[in-house]
């Protein structure tokens, strides 16, 4: 951990510049030549002293509690990643995130709306699908009646009790199974240390830990990494096997996957998925497993 005083008595500074007071919610004064917070305001805003504001941003004290820090941080109006940086400036740890977000921030669902000529979907940090586009359900069949903790990619890698896969409809072959396993696994594990309060995600490995002794084996082996790329082969029961590529984008400190699938440009993989944009969403063959 970081404990130069320079730096962190730097950057409060710097901060505490930038914020006005009006942002800050403090009333405006006439005649001022501070455009940002003064020491005063800034201390009585985090509810500390001015003194400490003063030793703090002089390098005279370097080990704030994580209760000052937090304090400086909502009064700085700071980003998720200032806050964190701000921890570690101070020798701590940046504080830990509860639960996993489902929310898509509006600029990205504008950039995945611009995706429309392909199949995309995002995923949360435990593999949770909480959204796909019109591509996505004419290629693997729309999710939407599958109830939401059952759209996860992990469960479909690694069923319990004889389930089947309910983030397709029709069969999805992995060319390097035993590789996507291995990745799914370091990255769910990587998933616990950025939330390691979060039940959503603990239960989840749990349930698969003791339901699926292969996800078990790989638990215990302890690599951390990401789920990158794979080759899927869809069997799509209007235009037949499409070959498609699959590419995986890590989004902020969310850990939303991004998965998109394409095709090979010029290729008959490409003039299949542009047939089964037009066929819309197929009917399964079969009827759905209900789930338990």
């Amino acid at each position: 951990m970081n404990t130069d005083g320079t730096a962190l008595g730097t950057t409060l500074r710097a901060w505490r510049d930038r914020v006005s007071p009006a942002a800050a919610g403090l009333p405006g004064r006439r005649g001022r030549r501070t455009k940002g917070l003064r020491r005063e305001e800034l201390a009585e805003l985090a509810g500390i002293s001015v003194d400490y504001v003063v030793r703090l941003e002089q390098g005279r004290s370097t080990t704030p509690s994580a209760q000052v820090v937090a304090a400086l941080a909502r009064a700085l109006r700071l980003t998720d990643a200032e806050r964190d940086h701000l921890h570690r400036l101070a020798g701590l740890g940046p504080p830990s995130h509860e639960e996993l977000s489902d929310h898509l921030p509006p600029g990205l669902r504008r950039l995945l709306d611009r995706l429309a000529d392909t199949a995309v979907a995002v995923f949360a940090a435990d593999w949770r699908l909480i959204w796909w586009n019109r591509g996505w359900a004419a290629l693997l069949g729309d999710p939407s009646a599958t109830p939401p903790p059952l759209r996860n990619f992990a469960r479909d890698t690694f069923p319990i009790d004889g389930e089947g896969p309910r983030l397709s409809h029709w069969p999805v072959t992995s060319l390097a199974q035993g590789g996507v396993e291995s990745a799914v696994v370091s990255d769910l594990r990587r998933a616990t240390g950025r939330f390691p309060g979060s039940n959503r995600l603990s239960d989840l490995i749990r349930l698969l830990a003791t339901g699926n002794a292969r996800f078990a084996e790989l638990w215990a082996a302890g690599a951390v990494g990401a789920h990158r790329e794979d080759h899927k082969m869809v069997h799509h029961p209007a235009v037949g096997l499409i070959a498609v590529d699959c590419d995986v984008i890590i989004d902020g400190d969310a850990e939303r996957k991004i998965v998109v699938l394409t095709t090979a440009p010029d290729t008959e993989d490409e003039s299949r998925f542009r047939l089964a944009l037009l066929s819309g969403s197929p009917t399964p063959h079969a009827p759905r497993a209900r789930p338990r």
